[in-house]
This record gives structure tokens, sequence and C-alpha cells, in this order.
């Protein structure tokens, strides 16, 4: 059994999920975002079965989140994230996208914005936010928003001297297996994503690839506290990047069982991706896979693997 962060942390245990709230003509990049009423909706639901939420930026979203917690008095502790913009182009996402010289300099200057943010944030919620995160998947070979190891390292080092909470970077498993050991020397806890249906795999072969994207890690860094901040399953696909036949709500409640029983077994904190069908993202395709990862249809109703609890 790995080091157990809950227990590290003196913090009791319960399940962790993603946390997104946009709605139907929602998104961060419109900056319409949910009410307090919609985001105390969604709260409600959630407070039911999960006890840890994991929070992707500093957002209005992520204040609302918070002021409905403290507010109504409900039982979450929140991991709090920073999100960070591309501060150098990555010429091999396979999406191409490219920056300007003076759009990578804007971006450096509105991340530390969200850096301090963060900080904030920390700071006036401190019984709330357990942890803190200074990115979301930088530094993978795919990423659309690339920034250096070195940089995030900076970052990592200005929120742990702004605040006491513990410290971490989301990344996918890949690259802490081999270039990220500058930044394990930095972080309280590794944070980890893993998804084998991104990679092909069948369900069948799934929950084994899981437990291989985790121990390539953990293996690698057996003092450092190592949990799991996205895994799931996509519910539909129009066949980018994921076969259709390989998206399926029974699909989901398999994988997410088999995830839940081994995570429980192991005293691995593992945060399902994700709450709620997220619309806003991806192309214009209904079935665009990025849309479906949700545990709940976007108009709030349970999928299959929760229907028994709702």
């Amino acid at each position: 059994m790995r080091m157990n962060l809950l227990k590290k942390l003196n913090l009791q245990e319960g399940k962790a999920i993603c946390y997104s709230g946009y709605r139907e003509g929602q998104s961060p990049e419109s900056r319409i975002y949910p009410s307090y009423e919609q985001v105390k909706e969604d709260l409600l639901i959630l407070q039911k079965h999960w006890t840890y939420l994991r929070l992707y930026d500093c957002s209005k979203h992520a204040e609302t989140v918070l002021k409905v917690i403290e507010t109504e008095n409900l039982d979450f502790k929140v991991m709090l994230g920073a999100y960070i913009g591309a501060e150098l182009n990555n010429f091999g996402c396979p999406w191409g996208t490219i920056y300007s010289k003076e759009e990578l300099n804007r971006n450096k200057k509105e991340n530390l914005k969200q850096i301090r943010k963060l900080i904030k944030l920390a700071n006036q919620y401190p019984d709330i936010v357990f942890s803190l995160s200074a990115g979301n998947e930088a530094i993978v070979d795919w990423t659309d928003h690339y920034v250096p190891v070195e940089q995030i390292i900076n970052y990592v080092r200005m929120i742990k001297k702004g605040t006491k909470q513990p410290v971490t970077f989301c990344e996918n498993y890949a690259p802490w297996c081999d270039k990220l050991k500058s930044l394990v020397d930095e972080v309280d806890f590794i944070s980890i994503h893993t998804y084998p249906v991104w990679e092909y795999k069948h369900i069948h072969d799934a929950m084994e690839y899981t437990k291989q994207n985790y121990e390539c890690v953990a293996g690698k860094y057996p003092g450092k506290p190592v949990i799991i901040t996205e895994a799931g399953w996509a519910t539909n696909s129009n066949g980018r990047g994921i076969d259709p036949e390989n998206a399926s709500q029974e699909f989901q409640t398999i994988y997410l069982n088999y995830l839940e029983k081994w995570s429980k077994k192991e005293g691995i904190m593992t945060f399902v991706f994700e709450a709620f069908d997220e619309p806003w993202k991806g192309s214009h395709e209904a079935m665009e896979p990025e849309k479906h990862w949700g545990l709940f249809t976007v108009d709030r109703k349970p999928k299959k693997v929760m229907q028994k609890f709702y």
C-alpha cells in the first residue's frame, strides 16, 4: 500500500470528484458562469456521494463554489487549481495551436495573476481549501498550453511561500515517469491523470492499464504521495480519438466501479472525471467525446453508474 495522502494531511476518508458546473450556454471561454443557485443545486447533488472536489482554476466559477460551500455550510474540501496558459509554443500539439510573442507575453502576465489569485483564495478559505495545484496538463507532449518545467517550479515556490496548504501539479502520468524529477522535488505530492480509453484500451484492459500508469509513477518515487486527479470514461464519441463502440454508460459503470474498489483497497485518493457533462468543450458536434465524461448529464440526470444512488 502506498503513502496515503489523507492520512498524511489528517483528513477524513471520502470520495473525490472533479467539478465543472458549466451548463448549456455557459463556458469559461465566454465568461458566462453558473449562478449561485445553480452551483448550490450541483453541490447538493454531489454532497450525497462525495467529500472532495477538484476545481481547475480561480475563475468566478471557483469563487462561487467556495462561497456556496461556506455560506450553506456544506461538508466539502476543495483542491483548488490555477489555470496557466501557454508560455512557449508547443509545436508537437496535434491541433497546432501557435501563439504570437505578444500572446505568450500576455499569458505570462495572466499566469502570474492566476497564481496570486490562487494564493488569495487559499488564504480566504483555509478551512475549505485543503490543497493547491500550480497548473493542469501544461507539460505533456500534446498540450496546447505549454509551460516550461522551470517556470512551473517557480510557481510552486510562489504558492508555497504564500500559503499553508500542500502544493501539487496536475499532469498526465507519462511526464511524471521520465522528465519531471526536478518538479517532484518541489511538490508536496504528485497528481497524475490516467485515461485508458483515450489510449485505445478496451474496457477489458482498462483497469490493468490504469494500475500500470499509477505504478510507473508511484514506483519511481516511493517517498512521495501519489494521487489520481483525473480518471474516467467517456459515454459518447463521434470517433475523434475514441472508438464509438468503446464509449458507453455501461463501460463507464464497469470502469468506475473497479476504479473505486481498487483506489479504496490501495488507499489512493482518486478524483473521478467528471461530475457533469460539459457541452462547451471540443467541437460543435454533439457526440464530441470531450463533452461526455460526466457521471450526470448536463441537465443533471444521473447516468447508469449513479442511478442506484439517485
